[in-house]
């Protein structure tokens, strides 16, 4: 049984940088896409970004697309969220989410009914 936890949360000042990651246990990142979603005060929860299981397809939303960067660690069993550039409006609770239905090589969607597996969520605020 797959379990994720999100690390890294914090307060961090505008302009500045953070960098989530999802630490699995229980089975093997690897076999699974994942993705990085956020729900902020008041908002839906939205999509930020996904990682095809062979880390080579990875998509964005237009709002993070170069300023945010998901990666994978495979000898950690993590995803990681590396966030340049934050501002207020990123401030949201940030949660990650797997699914091992997807070819290995195929780009997911931002969307929460294609991951089934989901972490509790870490809070990031940015804030002066």
């Amino acid at each position: 049984q797959l379990q994720l936890v999100e690390l890294g949360g914090g307060l961090v000042q505008p302009g500045g940088s953070l960098t989530l990651s999802c630490a699995a246990s229980g089975s093997n990142l690897d076999a699974y896409a994942v993705g990085w979603f956020r729900k902020a005060p008041r908002k839906g929860r939205e999509g930020v970004s996904s990682i095809s299981s062979d880390g080579t397809e990875t998509v964005y939303d237009d709002s993070v697309r170069g300023r945010f960067t998901i990666s994978r660690d495979s000898a950690e069993n993590t995803v990681s969220l590396q966030m340049n550039n934050l501002n207020p409006k990123n401030t949201a609770v940030y949660y990650c989410a797997a699914d091992s239905r997807w070819h290995p090589t195929s780009p997911v969607p931002l969307r929460e009914s294609f991951f089934d597996d989901w972490g509790q969520g870490t809070q990031v605020t940015v804030s002066s």
